[in-house]
């Protein structure tokens, strides 16, 4: 039957057969090491059977394991292999008297596929099971010891059914075993942190698709867990691949876990068998149908588990020093971006102004650095603490928020009419004979001008800061810190250098009355950066919340010009009480109806950004992709945002390409757009799950490839032609 069953699933699989290993040798060995001649081997697998102990005694348990090499790119399956795959079985052929028992189970490894998501394992593998050994067993003879076993090994493009028959002759001789020299302590050390059972309560509540696992007592009471994440022994009865968000209570934990096909009402009756994972340790636990558990909630969100596991212990120093400097070079690159281009206006007069002066233009340099420093500080601050309390968040998740998004915009309109001369910012700190409004104020005004610059960089993600920024969001939060700093000292690195090079201070023209017509020249970007942000908004709320922001940006301007009015006066020598009572109520007008326009439902009639494109669009989900591979079509996915100004510029010219619709047509291709305009944790994920935290990401999908291909940031129409046609 089992010889039956490996050749039909060669068959339903379409693969080739396994390479043959070589006959098991009848040989008995002395010792329980197994010899060279009892491994076997395939292109993708390596096994043998191995014990625990160096022997067995009469009467005793012995535990053996059966050892996996898997290869990499390559893995095999836990007992409920997830949405495909199947598990490692075993069949034995054992001397009267001796039983074997069930395997005991390391943790598996999530591993995702697309929309799937499978349970097992990679790498080097033990695979326990407990040996009886009768107390007949004779001191000074061996137990020979046989086992069939059919692991499923899997890629991301096929799975090749291996049989292979292990032998060990385990020695019986009497008293207590040491380790075994070899694998002795390996398979110790799975069996220490295998699962085990707890006295742990736990109860599953359904409501319509949404499971709620709450569980409390035993080891879940002696501390705080961080996260958590439940395999359940059978495969269907939840969706596996779905996020487990969670909670901690006093006593324990709360997961939300989502329906599977396969959960009935009497699979649920029957309570719902599982391994319990946490950073403390896993459990099994039988989840019966019930009211959620009381001092199972009512704690702080439990953090993603993925990154959680990705964070405590796989980055190496090359793999830090490797994103650190792919940051820095993203940095550098960030100052040639779209994005940036409205704060050259400010460094322009900055370096101009300290030309004259090279410890003016040092200084200057270097509070502009601390500027920039402290804007990534707390923005990576900020990102890292939504991320430590399980929310789905990424690069550019500021500007997710209409409320921001409408802030950033009187923000950049005030700037632009600081710089066209309306109002100054601490004129009264000007050097005498600089000009009255001529430039910002110091040190205080590069310090400014760095966190100006950060802020209206974010929409923006630039070759190389990409995979930096994604690897950072899975590293430890002071390795992830460290590659937002040096993201930073990219970005600020061409000023500095500037103002603390007297040679390239010495080139720059002298301060002059150009200087003010280049202010005012400069100030029309941040007025079309103000635009671009209230369309932003627009298409994050609609017509009534954009109305209302405008009307916001008007009290805005007129306060500010009373601001000038008054700052005029004061500079005759006079006073002006009511219009700066009058400014002060404009501006706080100004806040009042900003807030007011962001707290305006969205308008379900806001375009898809797919409309931006020649390419006939749909939405993106993973489900899309799947129907799409499913017939045969290749899939070119844009995952976009109206805030992201290099996804626009894409899909005005490489994507609106006449030439690049004629071969999506020729392709019989699928064009699938993921909107990330406003928050949405489905992208947030599907970012991360390719090593990015933020957009644009375009990838092409091929039927019988399991993943996509990546293209770049910058497209061009030639060269998404020629992956298309690839």
């Amino acid at each position: 039957m089992r010889l039956f069953a490996l050749i039909l699933m060669l068959g339903l699989m379409g693969a080739g057969p396994a390479t043959a290993t070589a006959p098991a040798s009848p040989a008995a060995v002395a010792t329980p090491v197994a010899a060279a001649d009892a491994v076997r081997r395939s292109e993708r697998i390596e096994a043998e059977l191995v014990p625990m102990s160096a022997w067995a005694a009469p009467g005793s348990t012995a535990v053996v394991a059966v050892r996996q090499k898997i290869a990499p790119g390559w893995h095999t399956y836990w007992r409920n292999p997830g949405d495909s795959g199947g598990a490692t079985t075993l069949e034995w052929t054992l001397p009267p008297g001796v039983t074997a028992g069930e395997i005991v189970w390391p943790t598996p490894e999530r591993q995702r596929l697309l929309s799937l998501m499978n349970y097992g394992y990679s790498g080097a593998v033990y695979l326990p099971v407990p040996i009886e050994v009768p107390a007949s067993a004779r001191p000074g003879t061996t137990l020979p010891l046989k086992v069939e076993v059919l692991f499923l090994v899997c890629s991301d493009q096929m799975c090749v059914p291996e049989l292979m028959t292990l032998t060990l002759d385990l020695p019986v001789r009497e008293g207590a075993a040491p380790l075994d020299p070899l694998h002795g302590a390996a398979v110790e050390r799975t069996l220490t942190q295998a699962p085990r059972p707890a006295p742990i309560e736990a109860r599953m509540t359904q409501e319509g698709q949404t499971l709620t696992l709450s569980a409390t007592g035993g080891p879940l009471a002696e501390g705080p867990v961080s996260w958590a994440w439940f395999f359940p022994f059978k495969g269907g009865l939840i969706d596996h691949a779905a996020a487990q968000p969670g909670v901690a209570g006093p006593d324990g934990l709360t997961l939300t876990l989502t329906a599977g096909r396969g959960l009935t009402p009497e699979a649920l009756a029957g309570g719902i068998e599982g391994l319990l994972q946490t950073d403390r340790g896993g459990w099994y636990v039988t989840a019966q149908a019930g009211a959620p558990l009381a001092g199972a909630s009512g704690g702080a969100a439990l953090a993603d588990p993925e990154a959680a596991g990705a964070a405590s212990g796989a980055w190496s120093l090359g793999g830090l020093v490797r994103a650190a400097l792919l940051a820095l070079l993203g940095g550098l690159v960030l100052n040639l971006m779209p994005c940036v281009f409205p704060v050259l206006a400010m460094k322009a007069a900055a370096l101009a102004r300290g030309a004259h002066d090279r410890a003016e233009a040092r200084r200057d340099g270097l509070m502009f650095l601390a500027g920039v420093l402290v804007a990534f500080a707390v923005l990576a601050g900020a990102l890292l603490g939504l991320r430590a309390a399980g929310q789905a968040v990424g690069w550019g998740f500021q500007l997710q928020s209409p409320m921001a998004t409408g802030a950033l915009a009187l923000l950049m309109l005030a700037v632009g009419l600081n710089l066209s001369g309306v109002y100054g910012i601490g004129a009264g700190l000007q050097g005498a004979g600089s000009g009255r409004l001529s430039r910002l104020p110091g040190g205080a005004g590069a310090f400014f001008t760095g966190v100006l610059a950060v802020v209206v960089a974010a929409p923006c993600t630039a070759p190389f800061m990409a995979a930096a920024l994604g690897a950072a969001l899975v590293m430890p939060w002071p390795a992830a810190m460290a590659v937002f700093l040096m993201l930073g000292l990219g970005l600020a690195l061409p000023y500095l250098a500037v103002s603390l090079t007297p040679g390239l201070l010495e080139r720059l023209p002298r301060p002059g009355p150009w200087m003010e017509r280049l202010r005012g020249v400069l100030a029309f970007p941040m007025y079309a950066t103000a635009a671009w942000l209230l369309w932003v908004f627009a298409r994050q709320t609609g017509a009534e919340a954009l109305g209302l922001l405008l009307i916001g940006a008007l009290f805005a301007a007129f306060g500010l010009w009373l601001v000038g009015i008054n700052q005029a006066r004061r500079a005759e020598g006079g006073t002006a009480v009511i219009s700066a009572v009058a400014a002060t109520l404009s501006l706080v007008a100004a806040v009042a109806v900003t807030a007011a326009a962001a707290r305006i439902a969205p308008d379900s009639a806001v375009d898809s950004p797919g409309a931006a494109t020649a390419l006939p669009s749909q939405a993106w989900s993973p489900q899309a992709v799947r129907a799409a591979l499913a017939q045969g079509r290749p899939v070119l996915v844009n995952f976009t945002a109206d805030w992201c100004v290099t996804c626009k510029i894409n899909e005005r010219t490489a994507l609106s390409s006449p030439r690049l619709a004629q071969a999506m047509q020729r392709a019989n291709a699928v064009y699938l757009v993921g909107d990330w305009t406003r928050r949405d944790d489905a992208i947030t994920r599907e970012l991360e799950r390719h090593g990015r935290s933020g957009v644009p990401l375009y990838l092409l999908y091929r039927p019988g490839q399991a993943e996509p291909r990546i293209l770049p940031q910058l497209l061009t129409d030639g060269l998404v032609i020629e992956a298309l046609e690839r």
